[in-house]
């Protein structure tokens, strides 16, 4: 037929079709597969009635990966309609194969995502092979798409409306296991041939089938929307995906959209409705922003964009921490969840102990969801050796160092652990802050010191901000790189400087927010609208989170650092607001109970009543528009600021580390690619106005001036 598809027949008369993409590591919805399946499904309507059955499967190690992303971030407004007609010639294929008359089988050999999976779920029977490689689910809201071939209508017609949403919704994938519980497969298989025999034997036992939602009278499971069920779920859904949302990301309405109406039509029209919405997404700026940071952007970072390319790969087997407190008790957990041993050490044995006890109650949490059984939990644990003694640090390939954020400390234990660990192993530290030339003059060798910044908690959190040291090596800085990616984290490389990216950027997020706390503007309006931004939470929230007293205790760190160097430290506005919440009104954040909110012992946080009378004024209140805009451009500035300074080294890291590491509004793709899609003349004429209005913080910085000149993008 063509290389793209084999098409063969067998000897009981059964069409095996193999996908095969020349050229490619997976198979995509491509022009060379639209024209490849058009030639197959022509065949096989031409000889329906000498064939018993068809079985699509994979030749490659995944089943089938989806849309080519290439192909769809090209879609701009203006081919609106040609990608609109083209999307009804894919899904007009899949709609002729499951109406051929004849039984149609997936055998899924490997991971079936996004338009593999809406090819699986055209097939009257699917079975799948029973290994942790096999993930099958509908992931495009994580790009800001929904599924558009024909995966929103049958999930829907398949589970019903209440079951179908999460996957729509949140782009959850299921193992082998969970998809037949689920009755998203039939049938599971041990090896190929077992998938194949399978297969086989169902379209023999099957002559002549059709798809549920082809029977007559069919219903949709549970009842549609006018059900008084369906109905009372979907009176609530809308304001609970809002809430998630804040309608920054258009995807998840479009796909609860999409469902409902389709489910209160017929088959064809519900397929035209999900076209409609799918082109809408496909033409937008959010998925072009989405696409580009979490698929280009990020994958260019696995591949190991930002590693030295001359050291050969390396495993790290053995890793010491220092500091067992939440910190290094996190990163035990990630090293150990990665098959690597732990050496966990604190001065009290007790506290390391109970730095083991925390991997354990996560453990725990992982066996209660059927990820791990509990051998996999007693062998994961048995890798941790808690201890009090430097002794045990011997043979350790890595050591890393989370302890308090104070120079002489982390000098010390780091220099300590050195003289032991022995000649080879690299030493890292896990400062948010402190620049790591700074803290490599109490190394016997700062080559093989490095700066891991991981983010709290270690076990959510995807992030590493590896630091580079003006000593650090290329061999040092390609292990570092290494081991990020073996324990299952995103890593991002910066060179030296205080706060680093991650750290300064956040810095000024929280400041600003503060800031404008101090100038009069109401505490609900500045956490409501950075949440209508995009970020995560509030700036006034996550403060009491960090603390006010480590904030604190930092800025004294960098005023004494930068006297010792001949420079005046910066004042910030936010500055006076912490002294008062601390000095005066005793409010040093979370951990104590009170901070710029209250965490009464029984019911949910709220802001700290007195704030609208100690700081609200009837004149302090700007436009909506302008905090949004405050929160974000600050942190948009001080992130070229990085690029200009070389602290950053590539636009990927700057977006990826942005959403990651700070929670940046991931709508927008990131800090830099905000500057992209605002356009950079229209972003410095919007900055210009916020530097007249809120203070010289906001001027362009020079490198951005000159992209717009040069009509460059980040």
């Amino acid at each position: 037929m063509t290389d793209a598809i084999r098409y063969e027949i067998d000897q009981d008369r059964i069409v095996v079709l193999t996908f095969d993409m020349p050229g490619q590591s997976a198979n995509t919805m491509n022009a060379v597969y639209r024209e490849a399946m058009a030639a197959c499904v022509a065949r096989l309507q031409a000889e329906k009635d000498s064939i018993a059955g068809v079985i699509i499967t994979s030749a490659k190690k995944t089943f089938f990966a989806g849309g080519d992303l290439n192909e769809l971030v090209k879609v701009g407004k203006p081919e609106a309609q040609a990608f609109y007609q083209m999307v009804l010639g894919l899904k007009a294929q899949l709609r002729a194969l499951e109406s051929l008359g004849k039984p149609v089988v997936a055998a899924i050999n490997g991971a079936a995502l996004g338009g593999g999976w809406e090819i699986c779920l055209a097939c009257h029977h699917r079975v799948a092979l029973d290994q942790p490689s096999v993930q099958m689910g509908l992931p495009e809201v994580t790009l800001g798409l929904l599924p558009g071939g024909g995966g929103v209508v049958r999930m829907v017609r398949l589970l019903g409306l209440e079951k179908a949403l999460p996957y729509l919704l949140e782009g959850r994938k299921v193992g082998p296991q969970q998809a037949l519980q689920a009755g998203l497969v039939n049938e599971l298989a041990r090896d190929r041939d077992e998938l194949l025999a399978k297969a086989r034997a169902w379209i023999l036992a099957n002559p002549s089938v059709v798809q549920p939602w082809d029977t007559k009278g069919y219903r949709i499971p549970g009842g549609g929307p006018s059900d008084p069920k369906v109905a009372q779920m979907l009176a609530i859904a809308p304001s609970i995906l809002r809430h998630k949302t804040q309608g920054c990301l258009p995807a998840p309405e479009k796909i609860l959209c999409a469902a409902v109406e389709g489910a209160q039509v017929d088959f064809d029209t519900a397929h035209l409705i999900e076209t409609r919405y799918f082109t809408e997404l496909t033409t937008g700026q959010v998925a072009k922003n989405l696409i580009g940071t979490f698929w280009f952007q990020l994958n260019e970072i696995k591949a190991g964009g930002s590693r030295p390319q001359g050291p050969a790969p390396f495993l790290t087997k053995k890793v010491g921490i220092l500091g067992a407190g939440m910190m290094g008790a996190g990163i035990a957990y990630g090293c150990v969840a990665a098959g690597i041993e732990v050496v966990l050490k604190d001065v009290d044995l007790a506290v390391a102990e109970k730095g083991k006890a925390r991997s354990a109650a996560l453990l725990d949490k992982q066996v209660a969801r059927g990820r791990f059984s509990t051998e996999q939990r007693e062998a994961i644990l048995s890798r941790i050796h808690p201890t009090d003694s430097n002794a045990d640090l011997v043979g350790c390939d890595m050591i890393i160092e989370a302890v308090f954020e104070d120079r002489a400390l982390k000098g010390k234990v780091s220099a300590a652990a050195e003289a032991i660990a022995g000649p080879e192993a690299v030493i890292a530290s896990n400062t948010s802050t402190l620049p790591i030339t700074g803290l490599a003059t109490a190394m016997a060798d700062p080559t093989r010191f490095i700066g891991l910044h991981f983010f709290s908690p270690v076990e959510k959190m995807p992030l590493v901000e590896i630091i580079k040291g003006a000593h650090t090596s290329d061999e040092t800085l390609a292990r570092g790189f290494d081991f990020v990616l073996q324990i299952n984290k995103t890593p991002i490389v910066v060179n030296d400087n205080r706060g680093f990216f991650t750290s300064r950027v956040f810095g000024t997020f929280i400041n600003e927010g503060i800031a404008m706390l101090g100038e009069g503007v109401s505490a609900p309006m500045i956490e409501t609208e950075a949440r209508k931004a995009g970020m995560p939470v509030g700036p006034l929230a996550v403060s009491d989170e960090v603390s006010l007293s480590l904030m604190s205790h930092i800025r004294t760190q960098t005023a004494k650092d930068l006297q010792a160097e001949g420079k005046l430290p910066v004042v910030h506005p936010a500055f006076a607001v912490i002294d008062l919440l601390l000095n005066e009104y005793k409010r040093p954040g979370k951990a104590a109970g009170a901070g710029f909110y209250d965490y009464p012992a029984n019911g949910q946080k709220h802001l700290w009543p007195a704030l609208k009378s100690r700081f609200e004024k009837a004149d302090g209140q700007i436009a909506a528009q302008d905090i949004r805009d405050r929160l974000l451009f600050i942190q948009a500035l001080e992130t070229v600021r990085c690029v200009e300074e070389g602290v950053l080294l590539s636009t990927a890291d700057a977006n990826v580390g942005s959403i990651f590491g700070i929670g940046f509004a991931a709508w927008t793709g990131g800090a830099l690619q905000f500057i992209n899609q605002y356009g950079l003349r229209d972003f410095i004429a919007r900055a210009q106005y916020l530097a007249e209005q809120y203070g010289e913080r906001f001027l362009p910085p020079a490198l951005l001036v000159e992209k717009a000149a040069r009509q460059e993008l980040f």
